[in-house]
């Protein structure tokens, strides 16, 4: 472990210049939390009024075995790491245990890498890297899409006050919301009041991923999310189209890098930096260890 990082502290801080936080110890589920544009702005919110269970960034699941991994009242299962993870100064490496609503029998195991990638000035990246593996058999699954649902996986939760925000995929502009559109990438870009600066969250879907090109329910502003300020939610949605089963014993991986980057990006610019993750490998296994190169 790097000097100066201890896996004690609630929040950990893998980058020198601070630009996100790994909450490690939520007793629901572990999040990045702030997230901050490489200009400094924070870009997340954790636990808005209108959706309490919205955590920054973060992984979930709405139901598995029918019970209610995603919203956080009546009885729903929650996500822990299991010890402190480790940790060095550019990735946390941890294990994780679903747990049902019972607060006992764990029905998923979890391990999760999260590495810090420097790109350029205006631009980093977190390789988000997880494998799930089912403790029983298990079906995942979602609450069908009507006006609302199809959501489950990783997940952005944006402040109210990152305003004009618009999402943007490899077709153009989506306008307001992107509702089971399938696209190997998304990109949520706007203006953040406080200091007038733009900034932008892409999140780029791995081919080995299930359901890949993925599904992505995302909105910008949305009556759901009340009437005042813009709700910025983005999900790549890898069980908008049906229920996935896992086998006890067997595995289900899931990897994204998710871009920060000042400015507004063209669609060229993003199609650019998700071709180069794949190409380089971006953040794979090999021989058990994770690696993940530096650009």
């Amino acid at each position: 472990m790097d000097e100066g990082i201890d896996a004690d502290d609630a929040y950990l801080l893998p980058t020198a210049r601070g630009r996100w936080a790994y909450d490690w110890s939520h007793r629901r589920h572990p999040m990045v939390h702030p997230l901050r544009s490489p200009a400094g702005d924070v870009l997340t919110v954790d636990g808005p009024a209108d959706h309490p269970w919205h955590h920054a960034l973060w992984f979930a699941i709405k139901f598995v075995n029918g019970e209610n991994f995603w919203e956080e009242y009546d009885a729903y299962g929650v996500t822990r790491h299991v010890a402190p993870p480790e940790v060095t100064a550019s990735s946390v490496t941890g294990r994780l245990e679903w747990i049902r609503p019972d607060r006992s029998t764990v029905v998923l195991r979890e391990r999760r890498r999260l590495v810090h990638v420097p790109i350029d000035d205006d631009t980093y990246a977190i390789d988000w890297d997880i494998e799930l593996v089912a403790a029983v058999d298990v079906l995942l699954d979602r609450t069908p899409f009507d006006h609302w649902g199809g959501y489950g996986g990783l997940t952005l939760r944006g402040r109210p006050d990152w305003h004009d925000t618009r999402l943007t995929g490899p077709d153009g502009d989506h306008g307001l919301r992107a509702l089971g559109v399938r696209a190997p990438w998304c990109d949520l870009t706007g203006e953040v009041a406080e200091t007038g600066r733009s900034a932008g969250v892409l999140v780029l879907d791995h081919p080995d991923n299930p359901s890949y090109p993925t599904p992505w329910y995302a909105t910008t502003r949305s009556s759901a999310y009340g009437d005042e300020g813009w709700s910025n939610f983005l999900c790549a949605a890898f069980l908008w189209d049906g229920p996935q089963t896992v086998g006890a014993g067997e595995a289900l991986s899931v990897r994204h890098r998710v871009i920060v980057h000042d400015g507004t990006w063209l669609a060229a610019r993003c199609q650019h930096e998700h071709e180069r993750w794949v190409a380089h490998g971006a953040l794979r296994e090999e021989s058990g260890t994770f690696v993940s190169p530096s650009t």
